[in-house]
């Protein structure tokens, strides 16, 4: 294709595009900004002298991370569904799933903290940190699990922001949250002394405020959609069957994908206090590359959704398209980003010397996982859009089992560089197993088949 053939072809998609960058911008930059929370709460205690209280939060974000997002389907479930309820124009289900997802999503969130003890108890044990690194471990995960509901709520709001395309709810309620954390972190860690503790205590308030802040904006939101949903529905298990159909699949595979995170954190405590904490700065890097490219990925969502529920199969193609393009030359740019200033940004996130240099021996797997990665992303937007989670769920299976695990073992005697190749090597397996789907569902024209 010559180059005026590809200019002509990008303004006749013109319209498309702006619908994408529409609803891509705003959650790159809420996304960026997420990172935030783990690279505040890096940077605050990696300076206080030792790698105790960096590890401490390391393995209590770890922890929190898999126990968080193990119902991440409240996030993921609900924007498939809304997406597609507003391409049908159904305002009555549209309102009903906002409802239905912030109703079970403060309902576990209390049950969580209910059951903490065991739950802490059995976390603690199989990250097995260090004697001096295990008392602020568990004063913090102590501290953290009171954001349960706030987090879980969060979640709801944010899937249902995006499944109305309402993109910039996410931006401002994620903005708040950091913004407070960042001023938080500072004065319980450096003004109250309250070291990793105080970290868990300001990530909890922000939550809150967050949240309170979202259902104010839903609640604008709500007034374009007709329709009533009466409050005793939420009552009747019946009402929750579309959802929890949709979300046992996510949940399945959330877990999976949560259990190699954990794993990874766990293998690299194994390995040192100074491998455990350049590892979660290194973490870090892999949050930023996943945030920032589910920008467009939120997109693929939203719209793939929407234009599967108005059974529109040439848009829907389109939009995928359009918006691969766009990741991979965000990816490409974060690429870029890394290679020049991964070391510094290293330097911002810890003083300490031992954890520097072993960040910047294995940053080399960070600066490609941009390209790694991107596939996958993009693909879990197609399937989350169209709510084909059965599938997600299957890949993942495939790719945790018979990839990751594995190749973690065949690799231990590399240490540190055999978690990362694993690693690597799992996200390209996702990709390939997803893309496998994807291109059968086409053919078989499973998603618009009349």
């Amino acid at each position: 294709m010559s180059f005026q053939q590809l200019l002509k072809r990008f303004q006749n998609d013109a319209v498309l595009n702006r619908r994408i960058w529409h609803m891509a911008w705003p959650p790159m930059l809420s996304n960026i900004t997420t990172p935030l929370l783990g690279l505040v709460d890096t940077a605050v205690v990696g300076h206080l002298g030792t790698a105790v209280h960096l590890g401490a939060v390391a393995i209590g974000a770890s922890i929190f991370s898999f126990l968080f997002w193990a119902f991440g389907f409240l996030r993921m479930g609900s924007t498939g569904l809304t997406a597609q309820a507003l391409g049908r124009e159904d305002g009555r289900q549209v309102r009903a799933l906002l409802l239905q997802s912030l109703a079970m999503g403060i309902g576990i969130g209390l049950l969580l903290i209910l059951f903490q003890t065991p739950i802490i108890e059995l976390a603690i044990y199989f990250m097995a940190p260090s004697a001096e690194l295990e008392p602020w471990a568990r004063a913090y995960c102590e501290a953290r699990i009171y954001s349960a509901p706030a987090v879980l709520a969060g979640y709801a709001l944010i899937g249902w922001f995006f499944g109305v395309q309402y993109s910039k709810g996410p931006l401002w309620m994620l903005l708040l949250i950091n913004l407070a954390n960042m001023v938080l972190d500072y004065v319980a860690v450096y003004q109250w002394d309250m070291a990793s503790v105080g970290v868990a205590w300001a990530t909890v308030a922000s939550h809150y405020l967050g949240v309170v802040f979202a259902l104010v904006l839903a609640a604008k939101q709500l007034q374009r959609f007709d329709g009533h949903v009466p409050l005793i529905d939420l009552s009747k298990w019946h009402t929750y069957i579309e959802l929890v159909q949709v979300n046992r699949y996510l949940f399945v595979r959330t877990i999976l994908l949560l259990t190699v995170m954990t794993f990874f954190t766990a293998q690299g405590a194994r390995q040192g206090d100074a491998i455990l904490a350049a590892n979660a700065v290194l973490l870090t890097f892999l949050m930023i590359i996943s945030n920032a490219l589910d920008g467009f990925a939120f997109s693929v969502e939203a719209l793939c959704g929407e234009y599967l529920g108005r059974k529109n199969r040439e848009l829907f193609e389109k939009v995928i398209r359009l918006s691969t393009y766009w990741a991979v030359v965000a990816a490409l740019l974060l690429v870029m980003i890394f290679s020049l200033f991964g070391g510094l940004i290293i330097d911002l996130l810890t003083s300490v010397e031992s954890v520097r240099a072993e960040a910047k021996l294995y940053l080399p797997w960070l600066i490609a996982f941009p390209l790694l990665g991107i596939w996958s992303y993009m693909l879990d937007g197609i399937f989350i859009g169209t709510t084909s989670v059965k599938q997600m769920q299957n890949t993942m299976i495939i790719s945790v089992l018979g990839v990751f695990f594995p190749l973690w073992f065949i690799t231990q005697g590399l240490d540190n560089h055999g978690l990362w190749l694993s690693m690597a090597l799992f996200f390209i397996a996702r990709a390939i197993t997803l893309w496998w789907c994807y291109r059968r569902n086409l053919q078989r024209d499973v998603w618009f088949a009349p």
